[in-house]
């Protein structure tokens, strides 16, 4: 019985054991992808003009690693370039330097930017959650409420754009 029990604790703890190996190993993979990614992109850019796409990725990588003036900086490139390219995703260049300036409680400057995130692409799901989101902070309810039902009429399953409604409604009907 004793040596049983012994097996099973030992199959338990090298089953964490393995589990705990291949996850470090993963997160080490991603990490040096990303830092690839970063050195090559850096690299690129400042020697030579890039796509919006590049300047994408690497204003991403900052505002991830949170330098967030880099990323200011390298968003508005991307945006220069994809007025250049005639670039149709524009939006999303958008919406991350809304994130960046959300992120650094600029919240006004944040809210510009979603917004024209939304002009470039009115059914934009995620800068309609983004924009409620500044606007919460903001203290302007009803205008954050509006926007999470817009975000709803466009996907009625977004999780969060629902919990935050029904968080809005008690909160502006009180």
């Amino acid at each position: 019985m004793d040596s049983k029990l012994a097996v099973i604790y030992l199959s338990i703890f090298v089953g964490l054991l393995l589990f705990t190996v291949v996850s470090v190993f993963r997160q080490i993979f991603k990490t040096r992808r990303i830092e690839s990614s970063f050195s090559r992109l850096r690299n690129k850019l400042t020697k030579e003009q890039g796509t919006a796409q590049e300047y994408y990725e690497l204003a991403s990588i900052y505002s991830d690693k949170k330098l967030y003036s880099q990323a200011i900086s390298v968003f508005q490139k991307a945006l220069k370039a994809a007025e250049e390219e005639n670039e149709e995703s524009i939006s999303i260049i958008y919406n991350g330097l809304g994130y960046v300036y959300f992120a650094q409680e600029q919240y006004d400057l944040a809210i510009r930017q979603y917004k024209e995130a939304l002009k470039s692409n009115p059914d934009y799901v995620v800068a309609y959650n983004n924009l409620a989101h500044a606007y919460e902070r903001k203290k302007l309810n009803n205008q954050a409420l509006e926007m999470y039902e817009e975000a709803l009429k466009r996907e009625p399953n977004n999780a969060i754009a629902k919990r935050r409604a029904e968080s809005l409604r008690r909160l502006v009907s009180a």
